[in-house]
């Protein structure tokens, strides 16, 4: 996965998305559907009518990138289309871009080791 910098935030577009589209579609859809800013350098993830298929697409200062994935095995995990826009972690970007379940990782709060001195 390409890194991303810090303040990325990452969309999926809940349901299906006819992935026939290239870029300016996705980018028209984040605009009227999404009702997000497709410049604004966050990451837009879509999935198709088949299970295995995702389009992300980020805009960085020189243009657009749009970059797909098919899994050989398995599917996507996805929310409905009740759901709207759900914004996930970086990490959890992660699981989804490996086939796992994104939803299974949950934030653990961090605690600080005792030095015994």
């Amino acid at each position: 996965m390409i890194g991303l910098p810090d303040g990325v935030r990452v969309y999926l577009a809940a349901g299906r998305t006819d992935l026939r589209r290239g870029i300016d579609g996705l980018a028209a859809q984040i605009q009227t559907v999404l009702r997000q800013d497709p410049f604004s350098g966050h990451l837009f993830v879509f999935r198709g009518r088949s299970s295995h298929t995702i389009k992300v697409l980020m805009y960085d200062t020189t243009g657009f990138l749009l970059m797909q994935k098919r899994l050989t095995e398995g599917k996507f995990i996805w929310p409905s289309p009740a759901d709207g826009i759900v914004t996930i972690s970086r990490a959890q970007m992660s699981l989804l871009v490996d086939g796992l379940d994104w939803r299974s990782a949950k934030t653990k709060p961090i605690t600080k080791p005792l030095f015994i001195v």
